[in-house]
């Protein structure tokens, strides 16, 4: 795989059991380029490894007056040196290269998982470890990736560097082999601590991440509040403890880096002092001891990549594990073997009623279903349900059925094209309104129609004002990221707008007016209920004009479906029913509950909703 050919056409299935054997699989994704860096990296590190030869043969062949030798030995010097620039140029290219490629396979099955998880992503896991693991993460990963081939090719060059020694000159060259391990592995006592730290370090930089996600979200609150200052000291205190762990950490890695010093100065001093009294003796060359000389002042390349393994290893090995707990989610709560989330099988969409099992909640085919819950969090959990994506795991693995087929058992294109589900803080993205509205769809809603029944008239005019170069064209305006120049309740009717575009099957929508007038949502509840006319759609709401146009109510309290009717019936006779709609106190209840059957004036409910 080479740069140009990037992003993956299809970037695999990780093994996500742990952080480790997801790094073992991108190593052996890619195997053929890893092979390529090693024979690079060989050739490189054996062309350093041959100069010392080349220098000791030819400091002999002057003491010795040889010009042979000495023409061999400046020949050897001279393939050396080539070896080193071709090795070096590839070694760097296809490390990059390799570094650029595993980065880019976890960007994508990121993405994927992203894509497929959708909202539930954030309530599953913290917004700061998305962040750090997209972003810190991914290079971390790809580092170690492209350095374990380099670490091979400097391992098996010290090995073939200590066999040479010992077989070139007995009497310098054993001395030098058992000393080559003691440095290869003398950092490793000190890399548990090293490791600590570093962890450390990215714990606390991921908590200042999430601090700073959550206040940038948060910003106009803050803002109306006046808490802009307060979160500003909680950010300076957060991000000076990164600072802190970082020193720390800098502080045991800079030790590594000195003893990978220290060591082999001292080895190669206790080579000189000894090699020159063997010379001194006449028991080797003067060329020989040039060769050793050299081979042990050369060693320091080979194991400075051992050092740099150990960091690559030190700081992937969380990151690795981090990516793999993000990639081993689901959109249910247990992951099945040998799924991806990437199936594009055909699979014909079910038909019948939308099940919850786990309220009891039912919306029968082609009816509009209202479901009134108390409790506004459980209102998107179930949401999140009915979409496919149970969001937590205390609430069993059940998934919601539609036309008794488990949506979590659909290939996702499929459970896609089923169920449609609107977050209630939906996003819009930057671009123009046209853009917005260009969604994968069934083609059968026009955007003039799913406007309109948005009650979207305000918001056209609006962006028509605001026009500068597009003609006064509502649709060519561009809209600012997330609808920041729109109010909450233009964004709402907007996004609805969208989703009535797409034309699901079976649309669920959780608090789809909640940021509009009531005059406004009066006009809203009828357009939806007439556009989806015929076809499966459930709100989750407490206002009771929405509730007046839905064929069908489903009260749920504590979490399961104790009461099914229309929103007339439902107000009659369920004093639950009526302390969520009209927000009555526990005294009125009692005395409704008094009341001879309980009926409240539906005509008093709606003046006062007005």
């Amino acid at each position: 795989m080479q740069i140009k050919d990037l992003p993956y056409a299809d970037p695999g299935v990780p093994d996500v059991r742990s952080g480790f054997r997801f790094l073992l699989w991108l190593g052996r994704r890619q195997l053929g380029a890893q092979l390529a860096c090693l024979f690079w990296g060989l050739l490189l590190q054996l062309g350093i490894a041959g100069l010392p030869l080349g220098v000791g043969l030819s400091v002999q062949a002057v003491v010795d007056r040889d010009g042979g030798r000495f023409a061999l030995g400046l020949g050897l010097l001279a393939g050396c040196g080539l070896a080193i620039a071709v090795g070096d140029t590839m070694v760097h290219r296809v490390a990059v290269t390799n570094w650029i490629t595993a980065a880019a396979r976890v960007q994508q099955l990121l993405a994927r998982k992203t894509a497929e998880l959708g909202s539930v992503l954030t309530r599953r896991v913290a917004a700061g470890e998305v962040v750090a693991v997209s972003t810190a993460d991914v290079e971390k990963i790809g580092w170690f990736v492209e350095a374990v081939s380099r670490f091979a090719s400097a391992a098996v060059a010290l090995v073939a560097v200590c066999v040479g020694l010992v077989l070139y000159q007995p009497e310098l060259g054993p001395l030098v082999a058992l000393a080559v391990p003691v440095l290869a592995l003398a950092a490793l006592p000190l890399l548990p601590r090293a490791t600590r730290r570093a962890d450390e370090q990215r714990e606390k930089a991921g908590r200042a991440t999430e601090l700073a996600s959550d206040t940038v979200a948060g910003l106009r609150v803050l803002r109306g509040i006046g808490g802009e200052e307060l979160f500003l000291r909680r950010y300076r205190t957060a991000s000076q403890e990164v600072r802190r762990a970082a020193v720390r950490s800098a502080r045991m890695w800079a030790l590594i880096a000195a003893l990978q010093v220290l060591l082999p100065g001292l080895l190669l001093v206790g080579v000189v002092v000894y090699g020159a009294r063997l010379a001194l003796d006449g028991q080797i060359s003067v060329g020989a001891l040039v060769t050793v000389y050299g081979a042990v002042a050369l060693i320091h390349h080979p194991l400075r990549v051992f050092e740099e393994i150990a960091m690559a290893y030190s700081f992937s090995r969380p990151s690795a594990r981090r990516a793999a707990r993000v990639l081993a989610l689901s959109r249910t709560t247990t992951v099945r073997a040998g799924t991806s989330g990437t199936d594009v099988a055909v699979v014909a969409v079910p038909d019948g009623d939308l099940y919850d099992p786990v309220t009891g909640v039912r919306a029968p085919a082609g009816a509009f279903t209202a479901v009134v819950c108390g409790d506004p969090d459980a209102a998107g959990r179930l949401a999140d349900r009915l979409g496919g994506h149970p969001a937590e795991p205390a609430e069993g693995h059940a998934s919601a059925l539609l036309g008794g087929v488990a949506l979590d058992e659909l290939p996702l294109d499929t459970a896609r094209t089923a169920v449609l589900v609107q977050d209630k803080d939906p996003v819009l993205l930057s671009g123009s309104l046209a853009e917005l509205l260009d969604v994968p769809s069934s083609g059968k809603v026009p955007a003039a129609d799913a406007l309109d029944a948005a009650r979207c008239a305000d918001v056209l005019d609006a962006l028509a004002q605001a026009s500068v170069d597009t003609g006064g064209d509502p649709m060519r305006t561009r809209i600012t990221e997330r609808g920041r120049s729109l109010s909450g309740g233009q964004r709402q009717r907007l996004a609805l707008a969208r989703s009535l575009v797409t034309d699901p099957d079976v649309l669920v929508l959780d608090e789809p007016t909640s940021a509009v007038d009531a005059h406004t949502e009066a006009r809203v509840a009828a357009g939806i209920k007439r556009l989806r006319a015929g076809r499966t759609t459930v709100v989750l709401a407490s206002s009771p004009l929405l509730l007046d146009l839905a064929d069908r109510v489903v009260l749920v309290d504590d979490g399961t479906a104790v009461a099914v009717g229309t929103h007339r019936e439902l107000l009659a006779r369920e004093p639950r029913y009526r302390a969520v709609v009209t927000r009555e106190t526990e005294p009125e209840a009692a005395l409704d509950g008094d009341r001879d059957g309980g009926l409240v004036p539906l005509d008093a409910l709606e003046g006062e909703s007005a």
